[in-house]
């Protein structure tokens, strides 16, 4: 059995260009509602004021007299992929040395969505390690602590957003 291929044949449409134009502008309106849109939703989460965002938690003032804070993690308890570089490391020595300060201050990871109370509880463990925004805290605090600020003057600058300026890549010379 033989078959013919036919050529194929045109179908010639007329497009109405006062309908054409109509569906060209609803679309642009589309397009556009959904950017506005976007943007609308994005924004908040783009500010680079935290202000407007709550407070994640911290404790208002030191423990109570007689009150022990779990201990921070030593150097030499950290391993692997927590101690790859001296940031990491020299953050921990650092967190000892002011315990009562990073007890009393935020963090801005939103740990306490996760049990922690204050950027103190990111150093009971190894999180402060893996979380540049817990390092960039922790040395933030610990050189306002060193230019004599009080916890309260140290966590108003965390909640203004002032620790996001501390570099990582120079921080593990701080002392």
């Amino acid at each position: 059995m033989h078959r013919s291929h036919r050529p194929a044949t045109l179908v010639s449409v007329t497009i109405d260009p006062e309908r054409a134009s109509l569906v060209m502008l609803k679309r642009g309106f589309i397009l556009f509602g959904l950017a506005v849109l976007t943007f609308a939703i994005s924004s908040p989460w783009a500010s680079s004021e935290q202000s407007d965002a709550p407070v994640p938690a911290y404790n208002a003032g030191p423990p109570a007299k007689g009150t022990k804070l779990p201990p921070i993690l030593t150097p030499d308890q950290l391993w692997g992929a927590n101690a790859q570089s001296p940031v990491q490391t020299h953050a921990y020595e650092l967190a000892a040395k002011i315990p009562v300060v990073l007890h009393q201050q935020p963090c801005y990871c939103y740990c306490d969505r996760m049990g922690h109370n204050s950027l103190h509880s990111c150093f009971e463990g190894t999180h402060g390690a893996q979380c540049d925004t817990c390092l960039k805290e922790l040395y933030y605090s610990y050189v306002m602590h060193k230019q004599g600020k009080t916890a309260a003057q140290i966590r108003k600058g965390i909640i203004r957003g002032d620790w996001k300026e501390v570099d990582l890549t120079t921080a593990a010379s701080i002392n």
